[in-house]
């Protein structure tokens, strides 16, 4: 009610420049021009970011409203030479906080592209960083967005490109490896000639994995084999099988880089290696041993930094769903649930929500088995159950630490839960994830755990739902031709409220710049909000089937739709798009 009587008594907003502009092109009306004034204050973003994101008024009106308002041109970002674009110039965390784009320094000048060029906070903020006068450039919110990503993704790759590019056979038993340990009482490492073949053959797979962006790499021993296996866009391809007589050899060296105990063989260890290409760049891997009837099978995770600040626009969220994510993210209390099997992208949703969120006035604080990858700003602690640090305890410590955002790596119990959901009734931003196959079978598994149904109806605000399927490569992809119309009935196409003369569906081919055709992948990704209709279904116990009719009423759109969909923009196949999704 407070709220709502301060919105009463707001003083009207004084109209000019552009806001003036757009009212006066008819683009929005005042009151909404108010709202939408005050509503992107409060998110810290200017207005034109907040019009735009929000779909209340194009980027193009807006363009057109502000060339008109000032007299100037609006600026085509696709024509423009990514070589004049100034680098590591301005912190990429401020390119993305305020949507601009440099493009060219000329003497003490620098040109950037931005969608308000009154926008004088970010001018500032840029200003002040690079110590150079800095003059806006009018172009696209758009066209910002998507040259800002693609720039930001490929100077990453490109940095961490050339250093690998210069790593060859001459070059692989000097890699500076470096185990992520505070226990130094396991540092020998052997230096004598018989293990030279030993650290060339290791160094060279990790490397291999990484140039072929592999997530994990597999060490396996077998009683007359041995092989290596990377898992490249999820699935496993076998890549090297030295002899069998190598594998203790093989393990030991691993354990000494991830400083594990060496002589023990009898339990599982953890540890962590660090492996330096440069001054200022490396990679992490997490690292596993098993024992096995025929010897330690190692697991090694390769923990990407860069995949947690890749921005959600990267990710394969739809308008909608995205919509659905940040309107969640922007709430100050409730919880995101993010649930899906092992090795669907859960941890990058997570850590790509709380990469928004980072912001100095926020406290932060995640609870993690194990911790991934380190962010800066962000309060992250490691579960340890040796010494009776678990989920529910670390929750416990964090609300006396006075949080504004919590993490829970898993909800795997019911002490847990119910603290997760104290803590989003009490004011706190929760995010969590569970392991179920679907959002609204979400809900019924933290009532199945004996959460009461009153505290899962009015804590949880979103579910989200996910997989990760291969993108088909863009270069050799081969179009479906003459498909039936009873075919794409059978698969559901009918569903996905598209046309069948407006998309093409393509099948994996094979090039030298793909595996089987496929290279990287794309997130595909259900998003269930808890809308009155659905609490009330919750309230009355109601199962999983009884919410998804609802939510279907509501326009919820299920995973099998959204693969539908991506497989009819091209970006999977029918053949993907039925190994994630199809019963």
């Amino acid at each position: 009610m407070q709220g709502r009587l301060k919105l009463m008594n707001m003083a009207p907003i004084a109209l000019h420049g552009l806001p003036k502009r757009l009212v006066d092109d008819h683009l929005i009306e005042p009151q909404d021009l108010e709202v939408a004034t005050s509503s992107a204050k409060t998110a810290k973003i200017s207005l034109v970011q907040y019009l735009c994101e929000k779909k209340l008024v194009s980027d193009q009106a807006i363009a057109n409203s502000a060339a008109k308002e000032f007299g100037i041109p609006i600026y085509s970002l696709e024509q423009h030479n990514s070589d004049h674009i100034p680098k590591d110039l301005i912190d990429s965390k401020l390119l993305s906080k305020h949507q601009v784009m440099p493009l060219v320094q000329r003497g003490n000048r620098l040109f950037v592209a931005i969608a308000d060029p009154t926008d004088h906070r970010a001018l500032n903020e840029i200003q002040f960083q690079t110590g150079i006068a800095v003059e806006p450039i009018l172009a696209l919110y758009s066209s910002i967005t998507l040259a800002l990503e693609k720039w930001l993704e490929t100077d990453t790759d490109r940095d961490i490109g050339e250093v690998l590019g210069t790593i060859d056979d001459m070059h692989l038993d000097d890699l500076d490896m470096e185990a992520i340990e505070e226990d130094d009482s396991n540092s020998s490492q052997p230096n004598g000639e018989d293990e030279a073949p030993i650290v060339r053959f290791i160094n060279k797979m990790l490397v291999d994995a990484i140039k072929l962006g592999a997530s994990d790499v597999h060490f396996e021993p077998y009683e007359k084999t041995y092989r290596v296996r990377f898992r490249v866009d999820g699935i496993l391809r076998e890549m090297a099988k030295p002899p069998a007589n190598l594998a203790p050899r093989l393990a030991a060296r691993l354990k000494v880089m991830a400083r594990m105990d060496i002589s023990e063989r009898r339990i599982p260890q953890d540890g962590r290696v660090k492996l330096k290409l440069s001054k200022n760049k490396s990679i992490d891997f997490r690292v596993n041993t098993l024992p096995l009837q025929f010897g330690e099978k190692i697991v090694l995770r390769i923990l990407d930094a860069s995949s947690a600040k890749l921005g959600i626009d990267a990710l394969g969220y739809e308008d909608d769903q995205k919509s659905a994510y940040m309107d969640a993210l922007a709430r100050p209390q409730g919880m995101i649930l993010v649930t899906g099997p092992t090795g669907s992208g859960k941890t990058v949703s997570l850590y790509t929500g709380l990469n928004i969120l980072n912001t100095a006035e926020r406290n932060i604080s995640t609870a993690e088995d194990p911790i991934e990858i380190n962010m800066e700003g962000i309060n992250q602690t490691q579960i340890n159950m040796r010494v009776g640090l678990s989920f529910a305890e670390a929750l416990r410590s964090f609300l006396r630490q006075d949080p504004d955002v919590v993490m829970v790596g898993e909800i795997r119990d019911l002490e847990t839960a119910e603290i997760a959901i104290k803590a989003a009734q009490t004011g706190h931003l929760v995010m969590s994830t569970l392991h179920t196959n679907s959002a609204p079978e979400t809900l019924t598994r933290l009532l199945n755990m004996g959460v009461a149904s009153f505290n899962v109806a009015t804590s949880v605000n979103l579910i989200i739902a996910q997989r990760l399927g291969r993108k088909l490569c863009v270069q050799c992809r081969t179009p479906f031709e003459d498909i039936p119309d009873s075919v794409l009935k059978d698969e559901g196409f009918d569903d996905i409220g598209l046309p069948r003369e407006e998309f093409t569906l393509f099948k994996a081919a094979d090039c030298p710049n793909c595996t089987n055709g496929y290279k990287g992948r794309v997130g595909v990704y259900e998003t269930l909000k808890i809308s009155p209709a659905i609490s009330k279904i919750i309230m009355q116990g109601g199962s999983s089937l009884d919410i998804l009719q609802t939510a279907l009423q509501e326009g919820f759109r299920p995973l099998r739709v959204s693969a539908l969909r991506k497989a009819a923009q091209g970006l999977i196949s029918i053949e993907e798009a039925n190994r994630i999704t199809k019963d």
